[in-house]
């Protein structure tokens, strides 16, 4: 990332990637209602659409939230929590830690990366990062959508059960599911995230409207995740439907988008626009303020242990 004074010493490719994978699980643990609450709306159309029934459940963010705690309980916000948990120290350390190292990969070891640099290692490291853990997105996505059923019964009785479940049942390459759409969004969600982030905090430092603190970074990590969330949100939706699918409902992402088009039309693929918002704007801010502090604090360390006296 830019912003590094060069009287600094540069965090290390291994205190980037353990302190973005960190940072991220940080950032999950504040924002997984908002999380859990944008995956049940993207999925509303799909349940009405295929009962024939006109009833919604949920509406809004926080109607989405009250109903679920109201009818589920609280703890039905944090379904999926351990694996997204998982997901994030996996997908997280790849596709944002080893963002820059990618970038002076594609330079030869410059630090003056272009416009283009910034998107193809963007992209490089997304997919890198779905084809490595894209099991635990998928079994993130299943917690999160499942509900209670009457008698008490539960689709999976938990992390690992789910991982055995979606294995036995659908094969070991259900759980790659969705992992073209999944490499898609990634690629332009790292895109978006990474390299507006990137600009922006560039800009403020360069015209000197902020120092490298914290500000600067709140500023940067919220413009990245309002333009994460209207870039990234039809992909979302698509990747969201196609994983919580059941075998043989969808032939692939392709025909789960134009389902969706033909029976709920284009506004189905920003459903769940705000808590996305609401979800992307404040897990960027917490990410990327939390992922600048612990590199600034792993880095200081290494340094007093290379230097005790």
């Amino acid at each position: 990332m830019v912003g590094i004074k060069p009287t600094d010493l540069p965090p290390t490719a291994a205190v980037k990637f353990f302190g973005a994978g960190t940072a991220a699980c940080i950032a999950d643990l504040v924002t997984f209602p908002l999380d859990t609450a944008k995956v049940r709306l993207q999925i509303q159309g799909e349940s009405t659409a295929a009962s024939g029934s006109a009833v919604v459940k949920y509406r809004g963010v926080f109607g989405t939230i009250t109903t679920m705690v109201r009818t589920e309980g609280a703890r039905s916000l944090y379904n999926g929590l351990v694996a997204g948990l998982q997901r994030q120290m996996s997908f997280a350390s790849v596709r944002i830690g080893l963002y820059d190292s990618m970038k002076q990969f594609y330079t030869r070891g410059s630090e003056n990366a272009n416009i283009v640099i910034r998107l193809l290692a963007g992209c490089t490291t997304g997919a890198m990062a779905v084809a490595f853990a894209q099991p635990t997105d998928v079994v993130k996505v299943r917690f999160q959508a499942q509900v209670r059923q009457s008698d008490g019964l539960k689709r999976y009785n938990g992390t690992m059960d789910a991982y055995r479940t979606i294995a036995r049942d659908e094969g070991v390459r259900g759980l790659w599911k969705g992992c073209m759409p999944n490499i898609t969004r990634n690629a332009i969600v790292n895109c978006a995230e990474l390299v507006t982030y990137d600009i922006i905090k560039e800009l403020i430092l360069k015209y000197d409207l902020m120092t490298d603190n914290l500000p600067c970074h709140f500023t940067a990590a919220f413009g990245a995740g309002f333009c994460t969330t209207i870039v990234a949100s039809p992909v979302d939706v698509v990747k969201t439907r196609f994983m919580n699918s059941s075998a043989g409902q969808y032939s692939s992402a392709l025909n789960c988008a134009l389902t969706m088009l033909t029976k709920e039309g284009p506004t189905a693929f920003y459903k769940g626009f705000m808590p996305s918002f609401l979800r992307l704007g404040s897990w960027n801010i917490v990410m990327f303020v939390s992922y600048e502090q612990i590199k600034r604090g792993l880095t200081r360390m290494q340094v007093s242990w290379e230097s005790p006296f």
